[in-house]
């Protein structure tokens, strides 16, 4: 067999425990940020294209099972297994608001107008909260008949997407009636579900298949088979050429859109991966896994311009984004890990 060409990824550590979501913000001014959700308890942002911790967003007293940032990446949030949700200010680290629940909360999303929180949990509830008002009392929509999984936005935050921990399927909710108006059926239960960033594509995970389906007429464009159980699958946002998934052979693996060829097959993790997601850009993709590691694999340059670019991707201007969350977050309390291997890791500690 032809072995693909191997690519080191670049290697974050920082989280304790199993990396079980993660998120990309769109392009900024100030470059693109990821944000990490974890069992052990502490979301941490990430300059997107290197890597590199900027903070650590504390107060869950559990394990914290998704994270998002709004398009701005001004403002994160995260669900947790403490029974709440929690509104965070990206710059300064402090925590904003803490949405109670009364059970787990295992996925959240911002509306992309930025001014509702989407949450979902083992209450079968999906709850919208407004953001301009969060003390006051959440929209409830029909009810799930099962316990929420992931969540998502679509057509201008018209339609939502939902998908349960014990059941096959992905509902639609019209945000207008509150009602599910359509289900896109799995065999599986639906771990990892994404809108594609042109709104063209939803890219689901069931079991050990990966759909694509069409995001306005929803039917199913392609349906491929991986060599194991996945759990998490993204597309390549600015071509659409080429997915990755991964899941419990601790490979992540890339394929062409278009065939379903393997074309990439990348190992590095020592454990299950859980959450698989491509950069905003389409230079990167990012996975995280249960070795509590998260992983930035850089896919090559995506035309002839790219002459400048090095392992780490174009970064004319890294160093500086860096630089400058530094000094934004500078007035926060900084309190030092107590572990002595990261003895010089600072973290954010919000008020």
């Amino acid at each position: 067999m032809d072995k693909k060409k191997v690519v080191a990824p670049l290697v974050c550590h920082g989280h304790s425990r199993p990396v079980v979501d993660l998120f990309y913000s769109p392009i900024t001014p100030d470059g693109f940020f990821l944000v990490s959700a974890s069992k052990d308890s502490t979301p941490m942002l990430r300059n997107g294209e290197t890597g590199d911790w900027i903070g650590t967003f504390q107060g869950h007293k559990g394990a914290v099972w998704s994270c998002c940032l709004d398009k701005h990446a001004l403002r994160a949030a995260s669900a947790s297994a403490d029974f709440s949700a929690k509104l965070w200010d990206a710059l300064t680290g402090d925590e904003l608001h803490s949405f109670e629940h009364k059970h787990i909360v295992r996925t959240c999303a911002f509306s992309e107008d930025t001014h509702l929180l989407l949450t979902g949990g083992m209450e079968k509830v999906l709850r919208i909260f407004d953001l301009n008002r969060p003390d006051a009392p959440p929209r409830e929509i029909e009810k799930s008949p099962g316990s929420v999984r992931t969540v998502a936005w679509l057509h201008s935050d018209q339609t939502i997407l939902g998908s349960c921990n014990d059941m096959g399927g992905v509902r639609l909710w019209d945000v207008r009636t509150g009602t599910i108006v359509r289900t896109l059926e799995t065999k599986s239960f639906v771990t990892s579900a994404e809108v594609s960033q042109d709104g063209r594509y939803i890219t689901t995970a069931d079991g050990s298949t990966v759909k694509f389906w069409d995001a306005n007429h929803f039917g199913l464009v392609k349906s491929y088979e991986m060599p194991c159980i996945v759990e998490s699958a993204s597309l390549e946002p600015k071509y659409g050429n080429k997915f990755v998934a991964g899941g419990e052979d601790m490979w992540i693996r890339v394929f062409d859109f278009h065939t379903g060829a393997e074309v990439g097959c990348n190992k590095g993790h020592h454990g299950p991966v859980h959450c698989v997601r491509f950069s905003p850009g389409g230079e990167s993709y990012a996975s995280g896994s249960e070795d509590g590691t998260i992983r930035i694999w850089r896919t090559g340059p995506l035309n002839n311009e790219q002459e400048n670019s090095t392992d780490n991707g174009p970064v004319q201007n890294a160093s500086d984004v860096a630089d400058e969350v530094a000094h934004q977050i500078e007035n926060v309390h900084i309190a030092e890990e107590e572990k002595s291997e990261v003895n010089d890791e600072k973290t954010i500690v919000a008020n």
